[in-house]
């Protein structure tokens, strides 16, 4: 179990969360760490098992880093995450709908529903692909405020990301979005109220020249449509993805970061987008 020995593991867990893996409670199954990991987890409340998965992925992460390891696991943090929002989810109120944000059949539907909107005819796409992200908002939580205008093929509407209110600019464009674009949607945010942020998806992505020339410090993050199917394919939820473009664009100043070097992904020749 990574570099854990039984040693190691015991004085992990109790350095980390103050916990006594090795109390016979949680060998009913086996002595082995993972089987006394499973016990663990299985026995306590979702908040501490949360705790503990996180510490155990911040370690894993340094292991893997520390030696220069590929990952083993086919969409690990894709799938870490999903059950780190599981368990950290609040509970719905009486009037609420279940949150299906992490629901991996409907990531995956999302996912062919994508492939399938960029099949179609060019005035059909701009309202197949209006519904499709009013879905994708929907699904991840993000509270997507109507109308999704549509003019020709681009969507409009607005959307909250940890109490931040983000105005939404999308375009199905045969040809990648230009500086002129990112211009114009940043004026909208300038006459906005001064915590207006903005979401710029152009499904055919974005001219390097374009994303050099409008510069950085912005106030909007960008998203196009490999960075969707991406998301979707790799079960990594649209509110995570959203949240670590914002951290990079914050560190880093630039408006567009593609998902797969957010999370460190490589591959996709199986990929059928």
């Amino acid at each position: 179990m990574l570099d854990f020995s039984d040693s190691s593991f015991s004085q992990f867990l109790a350095a980390e969360l103050d916990v006594d893996i090795d109390d016979p409670v949680y060998a009913e199954h086996g002595g082995s760490k993972g089987k006394r990991l499973r016990c663990f987890l299985q026995k306590i409340d979702d908040a501490t098992a949360a705790r503990t998965l996180q510490a155990l992925w911040d370690h894993r992460m340094e292991w893997l880093a520390r030696t220069g390891q590929e990952d083993p696991v086919l969409n690990a943090e894709g799938r870490y995450l999903t059950l780190l929002a599981r368990l950290t989810g609040q509970p719905s109120g009486a009037g609420d709908q279940p949150q299906p944000a992490f629901n991996w059949r409907l990531l995956t539907e999302l996912r062919d529903e994508l492939v399938q909107v960029e099949a179609l005819p060019p005035h059909e796409r701009g309202y197949a692909f209006e519904g499709f992200l009013r879905r994708c908002f929907e699904a991840a939580g993000l509270k997507a405020r109507e109308p999704f205008r549509n003019t020709g093929e681009q969507i409009d509407g607005s959307f909250l990301l940890a109490d931040e209110t983000y105005l939404l600019e999308a375009k199905w464009h045969s040809s990648p979005t230009g500086v002129a674009d990112l211009h114009v949607f940043h004026g909208k945010l300038d006459q906005k109220a001064a915590w207006a942020r903005g979401l710029f998806v152009s499904y055919t992505g974005f001219t390097s020249d374009g994303l050099t020339a409008f510069g950085s410090g912005k106030r909007l993050i960008c998203m196009d449509g490999r960075d969707i199917y991406d998301a979707l394919h790799r079960q990594i939820p649209l509110k995570k993805v959203l949240e670590r473009k914002v951290r990079r664009a914050a560190e880093t100043g630039r408006p567009f970061i593609p998902v797969r070097e957010l999370f460190d992904q490589n591959g996709g020749a199986d990929d059928p987008y």
